[in-house]
């Protein structure tokens, strides 16, 4: 019988700063979609953001939700509304991962911490 997946707690750390980097990247991609929802993206944004996107595709490459998640195309500039799309479909991912890996008082369940009862500070 396959063992069951569960993050580390370095992979919950890393996952927890690449979900506040993400949601800082949302609220400010979303801005420039309600303002300019038709305008192309520059390079240095898309390959900004796509370093981001990256590394949190790493981080849920065991996830069911990895079959949907794209990066942003450098070579045709997605517009604003392109992007928060994309950058949407990578927050519901996260949330999922969330939900997945943590109990019901809200602590998350490792490798190290099986059943999520041991409190950090």
């Amino acid at each position: 019988m396959a063992e069951k997946y569960l993050p580390t707690e370095a992979e919950v750390e890393h996952f927890k700063m690449l979900n506040q980097l993400l949601e800082s990247v949302y609220l400010e991609m979303k801005e420039f979609s309600k303002k300019k929802p038709d305008e192309p993206l520059n390079t240095f944004k898309v390959k900004n953001v796509n370093r981001l996107l990256i590394q949190i595709k790493e981080g849920l490459k065991n996830e069911p939700t990895i079959d949907f998640l794209d990066l942003l195309d450098e070579e045709t500039l997605p517009t604003n509304s392109d992007a928060i799309l994309i950058i949407g479909q990578f927050k519901a991912s996260m949330d999922r991962f969330r939900r997945k890996y943590t109990n019901e008082y809200r602590r998350w369940t490792t490798k190290e911490n099986p059943k999520g009862d041991k409190i950090y500070l």
